[in-house]
Formats: C-alpha cells, sequence, structure tokens
C-alpha cells in the first residue's frame, strides 16, 4: 500500500500527467472565474442600500463571500474537469506500472461522464460538509478525513476496477475488502486536506487506486475479466 502510494506520487509529476494538470487548472480557473463573474453581477444588481457606506460594505461582504465560496469549489470543480481525463490517466497508470500486461478497456463515454459527475458531485457534498463541521469544533477535523476516506476511496477503486468487470462485481468486491480500501481512502483523504495540493487529489486519487487494484489482480484475490 505504502510502495503504491509513493510510486503514485512520484507519477503525478512526470510530463503526461503534468500536462493534464495544465489542462484541469486552466478550465477550472476558467470556470470558476465566470462563476464569480455571474453570482457578482447577480448580487450586486439585488443589493440596494439607502446610504453609500453601507453599499460600500455590503460590496465587500459580498467579495469576501465570493471569496471564501469559490476557494471551497475549487476541489469540486477541479474534480468535474478532471473526470474528462480520469480513464485516460488510469490507463497510462496500467501501462507504466505492469508493462503492459494489465490493461483495462476505455469506459464508454456515457459512463464516463457520469463518473465525473459523481467525482464532482461527492467532492462538493465533502467540502459543504466540511462548511458545517466548523460549527463542531473536536469532531470536524476527525469527520472530514473520515468521510474523504470512505467516499474517495470508494470512488477512485470504481474508476480503476470499472475497466476491468462490470459495476454488480466491481461492488462486491468494493463491499467485501471495504475495511482496506477505507485505509487506502485514508492517503486519498490526506491530499484532501492541504490546500493547493487537493488540486492534485484526482492524479493521485486515480494513480494510486489503479496500482492497488492491479495488486488484487496479481495476488489473484479477482479473477480478470475481459
Amino acid at each position: 500500500m505504502f510502495q503504491a502510494a509513493i510510486a503514485a506520487f512520484r507519477e503525478i509529476f512526470t510530463p503526461p500527467f503534468r500536462a493534464v494538470l495544465i489542462k484541469i487548472l486552466l478550465l477550472t480557473l476558467a470556470l470558476l472565474a465566470i462563476a464569480w463573474l455571474a453570482l457578482d453581477r447577480l448580487i450586486v444588481g439585488y443589493l440596494a442600500a439607502p446610504y453609500p457606506w453601507l453599499a460600500s460594505m455590503l460590496a465587500i461582504l459580498t467579495g469576501l463571500g465570493l471569496l471564501i465560496g469559490t476557494a471551497f469549489l475549487v476541489a469540486p470543480v477541479s474534480s468535474m474537469v478532471a473526470g474528462v481525463y480520469l480513464d485516460e490517466m488510469a490507463e497510462r497508470v496500467e501501462r507504466d506500472s505492469s508493462s503492459g500486461a494489465l490493461i483495462g478497456r476505455a469506459l464508454p463515454a456515457g459512463q464516463a461522464l457520469w463518473l465525473a459527475a459523481k467525482f464532482a458531485g461527492v467532492s462538493l457534498l465533502v467540502n459543504m460538509a466540511a462548511l458545517l463541521l466548523l460549527l463542531a469544533p473536536g469532531i470536524n477535523a476527525v469527520a472530514f478525513f473520515a468521510a474523504n476516506a470512505y467516499l474517495l476511496g470508494r470512488e477512485y477503486f470504481e474508476l480503476a476496477a470499472l475497466r476491468f468487470r462490470p459495476i454488480d462485481e466491481v461492488r462486491a468486491l468494493r463491499r467485501s475488502r471495504a475495511v482496506y480500501l477505507f485505509v487506502c481512502g485514508m492517503f486519498i483523504a490526506a491530499f484532501v486536506a492541504v490546500p493547493v495540493l487537493n488540486l492534485l487529489t484526482p492524479l493521485f486519487g486515480t494513480a494510486f487506486m489503479v496500482r492497488i487494484h492491479q495488486r488484487m489482480i496479481r495476488t489473484q484475490e479477482i479473477v480478470k475479466v475481459r
């Protein structure tokens, strides 16, 4: 597990992954900029204050609110954008880590888009929970980390396994290895917990869980299905 995490961390800085990262960052920033401008126009358009000083204060508060909201949207939006490239990255990891011996099949376009939407939804859910947990000191960090470990570990494992087997088999395997995959998910949760580094989560999660799934295949815990 530790070896897979170290190898995955190293791989996300290789040229092919850096190229995907640049695309993800540019598209994410573009989408966030559009969302910022649209919300700013919408909010300012409805703000009406009888005094200039009050209008200025409301404008400042609006700007701060948008800044905080945008910060929490970075991870979900980047996950949504990255979802377009996850299948491509998974195949590259399979080729690099197994010398081409364990290569899955590309997911259908509809299924790939559904996975991208799921990744964005899970990320958004976790970040909204983080906002609420700020009001519960003492349990917020533990709950946030545990939720990330479970949800992200599950989603990235499904991405890796779906390239080799149907969804029913993937879910049955995931349930049978729930504790092990939860521990694996802790490595991904560590990325989400660190600002800026969390932008690398889709790259690391994919590279890591592809290796975990390949390890299961090699140890004959599961049978490869073409």
